[in-house]
């Protein structure tokens, strides 16, 4: 089962997101892909993803995060020992959303999306200071992520399985070119 965590601002509607479920309806596999709409307080988004793991054996889930999907993708891999695909994850998402504390609109949608204050000690809560198992991992970098530093990425997922994409951008609009590797990945046992 692939659990998709999306980014923030962001939904199941993103780019990587719908190819993801595109992708895994093609294979047969629909029913083996969630990717739920998440909050935008990091608490409750957590909670959210831990209602689904706790429908499914462990061992048999691979968390897939984005973004801010992929810093909370992180802290459930080390909570619950399941594997982790990482795209173009946040690293330090307590100090690089400070300055989004706000009301705005969602990206794919005009809905009003809020990112309050009390949501930046949550992010705290969630952070990871250093990996275990790094083989439950699999890190996506993008050297041209106009967003957030790939060298972050590659230097927070030490000995894990890295593809550092040359140029690309935040949205991994070359998804597609790795999608096999990360299906591959999740299908690999434990």
């Amino acid at each position: 089962m692939i659990l998709y965590l999306h980014g923030f601002r962001s939904s199941p509607q993103s780019f990587k997101a719908r190819m993801m479920a595109e992708h895994m309806q093609r294979l047969g596999r629909a029913d083996d892909y969630v990717c739920p709409q998440l909050s935008a307080s990091p608490l409750i988004a957590i909670q959210q993803a831990e209602q689904i793991l706790a429908a499914y054996p462990l061992s048999e889930i691979t968390i897939i995060g984005s973004s801010l999907g992929g810093f909370y993708a992180t802290w459930l891999a080390e909570r619950y020992g399941c594997k982790a695909v990482l795209l173009n994850p946040a690293v330090k998402p307590p100090r690089d959303l400070k300055k989004y504390v706000g009301v705005t609109t969602a990206y794919h949608s005009d809905e009003i999306f809020e990112f309050k204050a009390e949501y930046v000690p949550e992010l705290r809560a969630c952070e990871v200071v250093a990996i275990t198992q790094p083989e439950r991992y699999l890190l996506l970098a993008a050297t041209g992520d106009e967003v957030l530093d790939w060298r972050e990425m590659v230097a927070h997922y030490p000995g894990a399985q890295q593809i550092v994409i040359q140029g690309s951008d935040h949205g991994m609009a070359d998804f597609v070119d790795y999608i096999d590797q990360v299906i591959a990945f999740c299908d690999e046992k434990a």
